[in-house]
């Protein structure tokens, strides 16, 4: 009886033994097959994150299509997809202004808070004296800053997800060969237009960095914040330029009024000249995610095609 009793004894251990390593195991799996939490801020950002980590991530995008991230405000939602993240990227430079002072906050608290602006040399990014001794944050229209962005984003998610580094690693060896591929586009689509006749004038000054990799001049009402207001000075200045170098047309922007272009058409007017509005070009934010420009390459192949048609 004594050893039928130790018998049973032994057998509930046994029991509970496996049980226990069983559910250490479940624990462990569950915890490897778990997605990292990760938040974008830009759609441009997003993007990026989203052909770099496919289905590796949870993926939550903050802004949407025709936001100005100037102009962002953090609603409490956003708060707590931001306390909820295992990941966080976002551009830096102050393009997302009204989220500066929480970022501080968050970057105080520790965790991954990563500025892709801080992939870049800052030999390559543009100054302003316009904008308080800071960096133009518009770094997406070159392409080859764009490389280096995607490279930082890769890189970081797989120091810290390192179950899935070689998936990042190689989806970025794919992009760049994408990458490459849109700003062989992009070069011929400039080469159609007569270097005289490449002056980019839109509603905020966003495409300085599209300038210099391409070689246009580039005017914008607004500065490159669109939190800056243009003067009645500012819109008879560039009247006057348009006429005088006899620019064929002007462009409004998806994420900032059209309201500054509009007075600027008039002023032309005023003066004896029509100037037409080229359309519209995505600056701050990509398009609807089930178009084309939904994607940052789609986007810079469309603003591409719309500007040199519109100019020639």
């Amino acid at each position: 009886m004594y050893m039928r009793k130790n018998l049973k004894i032994f057998c509930l251990f046994l029991f509970f033994l496996v049980f226990t390593l069983i559910s250490c195991d479940k624990d462990k799996n569950a915890n490897e097959n778990k997605k990292l939490k990760v938040v974008a801020t830009t759609t441009m950002i997003t993007d990026l994150v989203k052909q770099i980590a496919g289905d590796k991530v949870e993926l939550n995008g903050l802004m949407k299509s025709g936001v100005d991230p100037h102009l962002y405000k953090a609603t409490e939602g956003d708060i707590n997809l931001f306390l909820e993240a295992d990941v966080i990227f976002y551009n830096g430079l102050h393009l997302e202004g009204k989220l500066v002072e929480l970022f501080e906050k968050m970057n105080k608290r520790g965790g991954n808070l990563f500025a892709i602006s801080d992939g870049i040399d800052k030999s390559f990014l543009i100054t302003s004296s316009n904008f308080a001794n800071n960096y133009d944050p518009h770094i997406w229209f070159d392409i080859g800053l764009w490389k280096k962005a995607a490279e930082f984003v890769a890189n970081k998610l797989a120091i810290i997800d390192t179950t899935n580094k070689e998936f990042y690693l190689e989806s970025l060896k794919t992009y760049i060969i994408k990458l490459d591929s849109a700003e062989n586009i992009v070069k011929q689509k400039v080469n159609e237009l007569p270097k005289e006749q490449r002056i980019l004038i839109t509603a905020h000054d966003a495409f300085n960095y599209f300038g210099r990799a391409y070689d246009f001049k580039v005017m914008g009402l607004q500065g490159i914040s669109t939190l800056s207001e243009a003067s009645v000075f500012d819109v008879q200045n560039l009247a006057n330029f348009i006429i005088e170098n006899d620019v064929k047309a002007i462009f409004i922007e998806t994420s900032v009024p059209m309201k500054n272009i509009e007075a600027l058409r008039q002023a032309v007017k005023s003066k004896g000249k029509e100037i037409k509005i080229g359309g519209e070009l995505f600056s701050d934010s990509l398009g609807n995610n089930d178009k084309p420009e939904g994607t940052y390459i789609g986007m810079m192949i469309y603003n591409v095609n719309r500007i040199v048609n519109s100019l020639k």
